[in-house]
């Protein structure tokens, strides 16, 4: 009797916790009915698009909410439509995934390109208030320095066209991204240390003003995309899903201190490290990444995983790894060497499987032997970057193979085209090749030449017709299979 009481009454303040919550909620709920009107009168909102089932969804409620809350006073408002009760309403609006938001301007909507955490969501709506570049003067400046983690103010005169353009086409590209002002008050430059033409960047980290004069005459785009790549991001800070795009985007070599986050000496070594990334500023940024959390991305660069902490330096553009055994001297091994690292002194770790012991008419390549079998210059060269799970691939192997045999059935085709694959989870692919690999397979043609190191990057149907056309038409030899070849390999070979 008392336990049915009890669950009663629990059941009761439950609901009414829940009326209460949605009470005083800053997130208005939409539904088919409400929602063409408010977002039609609304100047700015976001939109979620959910389902109440869906975990990632129930993540993101809390930060959804406190942003709502935060972003209240400035007239910036935020709404919910949940999916399930309103299927029509979603399928116009083309969501495909939960959760999906997107930025409404008077009914029109946008993509939303921002992080699912409170700080990002105010962020890049703040962002989405102001124009690209925003006129700052003495009285306005204190406010804008407030929108973000990192405001950038460009320092010309009014007559500095070339300046002034840039600015704007830089701003104009990363509004998203980024807060930027103009001011043409030399007084104002002054008081930051600056002259005429010049860049402040205003963080609520690390130096909390930095100043750039222009090399030339006027500020450039270049110089300004320069700057705001290593100035927008703290000397050392952690990695994780929602800041990692940031420094991928910065072209600019990263290195991972893999530490355990409740280690006693995290904070001490961190802070430690924080002075190799100022010495190495704009060289290479830094990072300390949860080593329990992201050990096998440990393992992708290299790191034998489960010994930490550990280091590594992954070069951005061609995805080259340098992985460091750590001493017991934490930051006299990483100083020295980074410092070899950026002296040019240091030689990537290329992770191989075993060389095969024998080869079928499908060359098995390995990373240490990738220049002899792929960039052999005698040869148009189809390459298969696969993985031994992928499904693609296996359906892929017999015509893969049949392909590899009409080639070899004549001297003179196996002397001009070659057929190879290797598998892209046990070897790294060399840097000097120069090869995004985003999926599998990959398939990639060498074309014959000497010194010849690009690719084409196939992508029409894995047939064995469509493949032996490929070569033919792409490759420097143009060999063309003969049709009994093709009509005898042929069979049932379309995926």
């Amino acid at each position: 009797m008392r336990a049915g009481i009890q669950a009663v009454i629990t059941a009761a303040l439950i609901a009414v916790g829940v009326a209460a919550s949605d009470a005083v909620s800053n997130v208005q709920t939409l539904d088919a009915t409400s929602f063409g009107k408010w977002v039609e009168n609304e100047p700015l909102a976001l939109v979620e698009f959910y389902a109440p089932w869906c975990g990632h969804c129930q993540a993101l409620a809390p930060h959804y909410e406190e942003a709502a809350t935060e972003l209240l006073p400035e007239n910036v408002k935020l709404a919910k439509v949940d999916c399930t009760q309103a299927e029509s309403l979603c399928t116009e609006q083309e969501i495909s995934g939960f959760p999906t938001l997107k930025v409404f301007r008077h009914g029109k909507p946008t993509p939303y390109a921002g992080t699912r955490k409170k700080e990002g969501i105010v962020s890049y709506m703040r962002k989405q208030q102001l124009p690209a570049v925003s006129k700052v003067t003495a009285d306005n400046l204190n406010e804008l320095k407030s929108k973000d983690r990192f405001v950038l103010v460009g320092y010309v005169d009014e007559s500095d066209q070339e300046s002034l353009s840039a600015l704007h086409k830089y701003a104009d590209e990363h509004r998203d991204a980024h807060v930027v002002g103009v001011s043409h008050d030399k007084s104002l430059a002054s008081k930051a240390g600056a002259q005429f033409p010049a860049l402040v960047a205003y963080r609520t980290f690390d130096e909390p003003e930095v100043v750039q004069s222009a090399k030339g005459k006027s500020l450039t785009q270049e110089e300004i995309e320069t700057f705001v790549n290593v100035e927008s991001l703290p000397l050392i800070d952690e990695i994780s899903a929602e800041n990692f795009a940031k420094y991928a985007m910065s072209g600019i070599p990263l290195a991972y201190y893999f530490v355990e986050p409740e280690s006693p000496s995290r904070e001490d070594e961190v802070k430690k490290l924080s002075s190799v990334a100022k010495e190495q500023r704009g060289k290479l940024n830094m990072v300390w990444i949860d080593a329990g959390k992201f050990g096998s991305h440990a393992k992708a660069l290299n790191l034998k995983g489960e010994q930490w902490p550990a280091f590594v330096i992954q070069d951005m553009e061609n995805g080259a790894k340098y992985p460091l055994e750590l001493g017991k001297d934490i930051l006299g091994s990483v100083k020295s060497f980074v410092q070899q690292y950026v002296q040019g002194k240091l030689k990537p770790s290329i992770k191989s499987a075993p060389v095969p012991e024998k080869q079928g008419a499908v060359i098995e390549v390995v990373a240490d032997e990738f220049d002899k079998y792929v960039f052999d210059d005698d040869r148009d060269v189809l390459l298969e970057l696969y993985a031994p799970w992928c499904g693609h691939c296996k359906n892929l192997a017999p015509i893969y193979e049949k392909l590899a045999k009409a080639y070899a059935a004549t001297p003179e085709a196996s002397k001009k085209v070659s057929i190879v694959k290797m598998d892209g989870t046990a070897n790294d692919v060399p840097p000097q090749a120069d090869i995004t690999l985003q999926g599998f397979p990959t398939l990639l043609l060498k074309p014959a030449g000497k010194g010849e190191r690009k690719f084409v990057e196939y992508a029409g149907d894995r047939s064995f017709d469509s493949l032996a056309e490929f070569i033919a038409s792409k490759g420097t030899h143009k060999v063309a299979l003969k049709p009994s070849s093709s009509e005898t390999a042929n069979a049932h070979d379309e995926l």
